[in-house]
């Protein structure tokens, strides 16, 4: 089994939806373009990403929303260093259908209230049905690690609570854990990075906005 050096997680650069959430009404969530601050915060981060690879190879997945496939575009990595594919299962978390925007902000509301990992959008998916389908491309991954030529690094282009259940299901952190973090800013990244003891570390930590409250299980 080959093990990459680093997997390194992407968020999309700043979307049309993240300028302007009146957009949901009049476009699918899939199709929302990057802004010109998107574009340029994903070329920035190329630019870092190119000095962390290097001459190394890449094997990179991508989540198939038009704003992760121009992320990927605008960080110019070398195409003969690259293997690229699409991935359905990094995916943003589905709201279903176009949105009025009210009704978004109060859903956002109640998922604020409720935890971001359980609460279920009504036509849509809860923060755990993410989970589900990050934990079965995990399974895809690590099969993929079997080739005697996998690349040197895995690249993923996603999303930001994405990300977060990623690291969720490759850390085995608590829900309690999970709901305490922030998602990175746009074009922002996370590298797990391989140690000489055989596992994988986070170059730095996601930001915390409150301290993880297990429940109390004699309450």
């Amino acid at each position: 089994m080959v093990r990459p050096r680093r997997i390194v997680l992407v968020r999309h650069g700043e979307s049309e939806g993240n300028a302007d959430d009146s957009v949901y009404e009049r476009e699918p969530d899939h199709a929302l373009r990057l802004t010109r601050t998107g574009r340029e915060q994903a070329a920035a981060a190329g630019v870092r990403l190119r000095e962390l690879f290097g001459e190394e190879t890449i094997s990179a997945y991508v989540s198939p929303y038009r704003r992760t496939l121009q992320t990927f575009r605008e960080l110019r990595l070398d195409p003969t260093r690259v293997r690229m594919r699409e991935e359905p299962r990094l995916r943003e978390q589905d709201w279903g259908n176009w949105q009025e925007r009210d009704a978004v902000r109060l859903q956002k509301a109640y998922r604020d209230a409720y935890g971001h990992f359980f609460y279920r959008f009504a036509q849509g998916e809860s923060g755990a049905d993410v989970y589900d389908r990050v934990g079965s491309f995990l399974e895809s991954l690590y099969r993929s690690f079997e080739a005697e030529d996998h690349p040197q690094n895995v690249l993923l282009v996603t999303h930001g609570l994405t990300m977060r259940l990623f690291c969720m299901r490759w850390f085995h952190w608590s829900v309690a854990e999970f709901e305490a973090l922030s998602n990175p800013g746009n074009g922002e990244f996370r590298a797990l990075v391989l140690g000489p003891d055989g596992r994988y570390r986070l170059d730095r930590p996601f930001e915390r906005w409150t301290t993880p409250e297990p429940y109390d299980l004699d309450g």
